[in-house]
C-alpha cells in the first residue's frame, strides 16, 4: 500500500488486519504487526481493540519483536535471556581508552598495533558518538569490521574518524561485547536472524506463532531488518506493507530507500494499492510541501477540500532575531481553543533549536524536547528501573507499575504497561532491556502541554496544527555534507516530511547571518534553494486547493509554477 502523508496509513493497516480477521483469513493470535516506534505499535493495538478484535494482536518494533523471540528461545533452552547493552558510547570509550588520541591518520602515519591490539593515532580526540553512529550504519548494512573500510569508501562516508580506525574500534567493540556477554541494539536483529536461519526447530516455532505479517513505514527498512523479515516469513507470502517513497529519509543511517519501490520485484505476486488523499493538511500546506519535491505525484490526487492560511516564508537578519520572531508568532498562534501542544518548531539539527528554546523561555512559553534518552537519564528513573530489574514475574512488574504511577512517575508506568501488552514473557529484567531498545530507537516521549521543539527526522509520524520550520538555509537544508544526487534527493524528501507535519499553518524562516562557535564573528547565510519553490507555490493567495477561486490559483497551477522554478520538466 503506497500511502502518502496524511492519507491514514495506520487506519488502513488496522482496517486490513480487522478485515482479514473478520473474514477468517487471519487468526488474531497469529498476527504480527511490525512498526518503527512504540507509539505506532501502541496506537495500532488501541485501534484494533476499538474495532472489536477478539484477541490482542501482537505489535511491536523490529527490535522489540526480535528481543521477544530471543527471550522465547532462551526460555525454551532454559538459559539466561539476552542482556542488552545500555550505552554503545560508554563501551566504545572503554575499548578505545588506551589509544593515543591524535588528529591525523594516514597510511604513512600508522604505527604498529599495541600489545592490546589497538592502533595509536597522531593528534586529537574523535567523538565517540560519531563512532557509534558509524558502527550502527555498518551493522544496518550487514557489514562486519573486516568489510567496513571498503564499503565506507564505496558509499563515500565522511566522518572525523578515519575508516581504518573505525574498523579497529568496531573490531575491539565486538570482542568486548562478546567477553561481557551482552548484545547491542543491532545484535537483536542479527542474532534472531541467525537463529531463524540455523535452528530449524526455533524457526518452525517462531513461524507458527507469527503467520500473518503487517509492516508499517516500509520505506524505512534497512538490510538487517529486511533479512530478519524474510527469514521470519520463510517461504510464505502472507505479508502486507504500507509506506511512502517520498518519506524515505533514513538512508544516511542505513535504511534502503529502494526497498519499497522494488517490492513487486521482491514479491512478484504482490498487488499494489495507492492511497493519495491527504486528510491531515490544508490544500495550501500541501501545495507548499509538494513544491519541495517538484513533481505532480507529490500532491495527492484528491484533497478533502479543507482550506487555511497561506504558508509564510520570512527572512530575518540574524539567528537571534529569527528565534524571537518565531517565539512571538507562536504566542499569537496560541489562540482560544488551541493548546501549546498543538504547536511545533522543527529544525534540521538539534543545535538550531537552542536559541528558539531560550526565546520561548523569555516569553514564558512552555517547551518540551521529545527525547526519551534525556527522560531516562533522571536519577529517580534510573533508581526505579534498577528496582524493576529484579522483579521475576509479570505480576510483580504489573504491581510495580501501579506503584510508580501512584508516586508520580506516570511516564515510566506507561512504558511498563506498553511492555506488558507487548511481551507475554514479561518480567523486570526484560522490561529494562525493552526500555533500552526504545532509547536506542530515538522514540519520542512527551509530558505536558508545551510547544514541541524537535528535528525534522524526529518529527516523522507526528503532526501539529501549527508548524514552524526554522533555519531553512543552505548548509542546513540541505545539510552541508549532502552534495551527491542521492543525498540531495533525501534532503528534499526530509523537508517534504517536515512540511507535511502541519495541518493548518506552516511558517518557514531563515536568517541572513548566524554566529557559529565562540569566535563571535557573523557568518553570511543564503536561503535554502528549495525555499524559492515554496514561495512560488504560495505566491498567489488566497487559493483554493484543487478548485480555484477568483483572483487566485488552483493547487495544480501553483505546483506547475514551482516545478518551473526548480527546472523540473
Amino acid at each position: 500500500m503506497l500511502a502518502g502523508a496524511g492519507s491514514g496509513k495506520t487506519r488502513v493497516l488496522t482496517r486490513r488486519i480487522a478485515w482479514r480477521v473478520s473474514t477468517g483469513s487471519a487468526l488474531p493470535e497469529h498476527v504480527l504487526a511490525v512498526t518503527f516506534t512504540r507509539k505506532a505499535a501502541a496506537e495500532l493495538r488501541a485501534r484494533l481493540a476499538g474495532l472489536g478484535l477478539p484477541e490482542t494482536v501482537r505489535a511491536g518494533t523490529f527490535h522489540s519483536v526480535a528481543l521477544s523471540e530471543l527471550r522465547q528461545l532462551a526460555a525454551e533452552e532454559r538459559r539466561q535471556p539476552p542482556v542488552v547493552l545500555s550505552s554503545k558510547v560508554r563501551l566504545l570509550g572503554k575499548v578505545t581508552s588506551g589509544w593515543s588520541p591524535r588528529t591525523s591518520w594516514s597510511g604513512e602515519g600508522r604505527r604498529s598495533r599495541t600489545a592490546g591490539g589497538a592502533r595509536r593515532l597522531e593528534e586529537a580526540v574523535f567523538p565517540l558518538a560519531e563512532l557509534a553512529q558509524e558502527i550502527e550504519w555498518a551493522k544496518a548494512r550487514l557489514l562486519d569490521p573486516s568489510s567496513y573500510e571498503r564499503a565506507a569508501a564505496i558509499a563515500g562516508r565522511s566522518t572525523s574518524w578515519p575508516p581504518g580506525l573505525v574498523a579497529d574500534a568496531f573490531h575491539a567493540y565486538e570482542l568486548e561485547k562478546r567477553r561481557r556477554r551482552v548484545l547491542d541494539f543491532e545484535d537483536l536483529l542479527s542474532r534472531c536472524s541467525e537463529a531463524l536461519e540455523d535452528d530449524a526447530e526455533f524457526a518452525a516455532s517462531a513461524r507458527w506463532r507469527a503467520r500473518h505479517f503487517f509492516v508499517d513505514e516500509y520505506q524505512d527498512v534497512n538490510a538487517a531488518q529486511l533479512r530478519f523479515l524474510r527469514l521470519f516469513l520463510g517461504e510464505r507470502h502472507d505479508l502486507s506493507v504500507v509506506g511512502d517513497p517520498f518519506q524515505a529519509i533514513y538512508a544516511w543511517n542505513g535504511s534502503d530507500p529502494e526497498a519499497i519501490t522494488r517490492f513487486t520485484a521482491d514479491f512478484p505476486d504482490a498487488a499494489v494499492v495507492e492511497l493519495r488523499t491527504n486528510y491531515r493538511s490544508t490544500g495550501e500546506v500541501l501545495v507548499a510541501a509538494g513544491a519541495v519535491l517538484g513533481h505532480v505525484r507529490a500532491l495527492p490526487a484528491g484533497v478533502p477540500g479543507n482550506s487555511g492560511p497561506t504558508p509564510t516564508v520570512t527572512e530575518f537578519g540574524t539567528g537571534p532575531e529569527e528565534a524571537e520572531g518565531v517565539a512571538k508568532r507562536a504566542r499569537l498562534a496560541k489562540r482560544p481553543g488551541r493548546c501549546w501542544s498543538q504547536i511545533a518548531v522543527l529544525a534540521r539539527t538539534n543545535a538550531q533549536l537552542e536559541a528558539v528554546e531560550q526565546a520561548m523561555s523569555r516569553r514564558q512559553i512552555p517547551t518540551r524536547s521529545p527525547s526519551l534518552a534525556s527522560f531516562l537519564d533522571g536519577e529517580d528513573v534510573q533508581m526505579a528501573l534498577g528496582d524493576a530489574a529484579g522483579l521475576p514475574t509479570r505480576e510483580a512488574l504489573s504491581a510495580w507499575a501501579a506503584d510508580v504511577a501512584e508516586s508520580g512517575q506516570e511516564e515510566l508506568a506507561k512504558l511498563a504497561r506498553e511492555y506488558l501488552e507487548e511481551d507475554s514473557w514479561a518480567n523486570g529484567a526484560g522490561f529494562r532491556n525493552w526500555v533500552v531498545t526504545q532509547v536506542r530507537s530515538g522514540e519520542p516521549v512527551f509530558h505536558s502541554d508545551a510547544v514541541t521543539l524537535t528535528t525534522f527526522h524526529r518529527s516523522k509520524g507526528l503532526e501539529w496544527p501549527v508548524v514552524f520550520l526554522v533555519g531553512l538555509e543552505d548548509g542546513f537544508v540541505p545539510i552541508s555534507y549532502a552534495r551527491d544526487p542521492d543525498a540531495l534527493a533525501e534532503e528534499r524528501r526530509l523537508l517534504y516530511v517536515a512540511c507535511t507535519r502541519a495541518g493548518e499553518e506552516l511558517h518557514c524562516s531563515f536568517a541572513r547571518e548566524r554566529i557559529f562557535g565562540s569566535s563571535g564573528r557573523p557568518s553570511v547565510r543564503t536561503p535554502s534553494p528549495w525555499l524559492r519553490a515554496i514561495e512560488a507555490a504560495v505566491a498567489s493567495s488566497p487559493f483554493d486547493a484543487g478548485r480555484g477561486t477568483e483572483g487566485g490559483m488552483t493547487a495544480k497551477e501553483a505546483l506547475e509554477i514551482s516545478r518551473r522554478s526548480l527546472g523540473v520538466s
